[in-house]
């Protein structure tokens, strides 16, 4: 995790304390059931949950010195917990593993978090649909291939993210669905040592379902699933950070990041305003995407399990988390503070002579009686006379020129085809998909 690119709630919930505290109350709703089950004494809950009431802090160098000599984590904590709890504490634990706690407290943590980027996700939408609406009807260029196509409005181009960016929660609706399951089934999952009921009391206190089979672990398609949906929005997060800056490139200009008082863009230059943040982005989904291989590839353990997947999800776990937490938020400030010029939009789409309009004339032609191939011919012969003049010829002159387009249409006709209201008679119908 890099402090840079972190956010203190997100940060919190992958602290050691955290940790620490998520394993006693496992440990502690465990050992509340076995009570009532009459395994171990009922005073054996009571003194965990007691010694817990007075808010006591953890101590995680102290646990960590225990670790140092057990090469064991979980031991390690049991240990320290015995230390304070005292006689009592020696019921925790019963019949189960390592794995249970670990397993469940990483359910719990990833579930969090999801609640954590679900937020995210919703600040984000709004301010798209907000924007989206603002500029409903503000007319720009549609590009295919980085190339002038048909007009659209940047309302539009807003609308489809938000569309995606909805799609993405979704997902992650149910990758938090899929990864929030309990283990508290003993070794190899077989609940020889512990009763099934346990684990539907930790399940139930902790928000969490239990896992049908665990083996020993919980099965990580699950996380891999989970990995794979924050890769995703991930994904997401890239093609709309890249399309702010494509339009913030000098020759387009069309939308740019907010530059504040006193920022400044470059050591050398002092003209310069780089669109810094949403290449930061770009970045940030390279990584969090680079999360999902390590995920998919711990799905094959050994047997009933080995911990060949543990030191990765120390790892994955709080990075994947905390760098996706961070970019929701940071897309959310680049598009709620971003520049728009609907003026620069309508110059750029207007400096190619009415090229936009060429596929409204080929039609025309055709349902005018002229074949599709020779309409497609007359327009494009006119239309790259255009194109090669850098604008400075206009199609509609060159088309009224042509004595052969305007056998087929009247000089009105034609002018009727490069009305640019005409493209955006659906953008209602299109905003009631969107947002209705």
């Amino acid at each position: 995790m890099v402090p840079r690119y972190a956010r203190p709630e997100m940060s919190a919930l992958w602290e050691p304390e955290a940790k620490f505290r998520i394993w006693f109350e496992i440990e502690a709703h465990a050992t509340e059931k076995l009570g009532e089950l009459g395994v171990v004494p009922e005073s054996a809950a009571k003194a965990l949950w007691d010694w817990w009431a007075t808010n006591p802090k953890i101590d995680v160098e102290a646990i960590d010195a225990i670790e140092a000599v057990t090469k064991h984590d979980v031991i390690a904590f049991l240990t320290w917990v015995a230390e304070q709890v005292g006689d009592e504490a020696r019921f925790m634990h019963q019949g189960m593993t390592s794995s249970d706690v670990l397993d469940t407290t990483l359910a719990v943590q990833l579930a969090r978090a999801s609640d954590i980027l679900l937020a995210d996700l919703d600040d984000l939408l709004a301010a798209i649909k907000r924007r989206a609406e603002e500029h409903k009807y503000t007319a720009t260029i549609g590009r295919s291939h980085g190339i002038h196509a048909e007009p659209v409005t940047f309302g539009l181009k807003l609308a489809q993210a938000y569309a995606e960016f909805d799609r993405c929660r979704d997902r992650l609706v149910a990758a938090r669905a899929e990864i929030a399951t309990c283990a508290v089934s003993g070794a190899v999952g077989t609940f020889a040592n512990i009763d099934p009921s346990v684990e539907e009391h930790v399940a139930a206190k902790l928000g969490l379902t239990p896992e049908p089979v665990s083996t020993q672990v919980i099965p990580r398609d699950r996380h891999a699933m989970y990995f794979a949906t924050l890769a995703v929005i991930a994904g997401s997060i890239e093609r709309l950070a890249v399309e702010v800056r494509h339009l913030q490139r000098t020759e387009v200009l069309e939308a740019e990041e907010y530059f504040s008082p006193g920022q400044k863009g470059s050591s050398a230059m002092p003209h310069k305003r780089n669109p810094i943040l949403t290449e930061n982005l770009t970045g940030q989904a390279r990584m969090i995407r680079s999360y999902a291989l390590p995920a998919l590839e711990n799905v094959a353990l050994w047997h009933e399990r080995d911990i060949s997947h543990s030191s990765v999800e120390r790892f994955i776990g709080p990075d994947a988390t905390i760098t996706l937490d961070f970019s929701l938020a940071r897309l959310t400030s680049v598009i709620d503070k971003l520049l728009i010029y609907p003026e620069r939009m309508q110059a750029n789409m207007d400096r190619m002579g009415g090229l936009v309009h060429s596929q409204r004339v080929l039609l025309a032609l055709t349902q005018a009686g002229v074949s599709r191939e020779d309409a497609y011919r007359l327009v494009q012969r006119n239309a790259m006379k255009v194109w090669e003049s850098d604008g400075k010829l206009q199609l509609l002159d060159l088309l009224k020129a042509d004595e052969e387009v305007t056998s087929a249409l009247s000089p009105e006709q034609l002018e009727d085809k490069f009305d640019l209201g005409y493209h955006f008679k659906q953008v209602d119908t299109i905003f009631d998909r969107v947002f209705g």
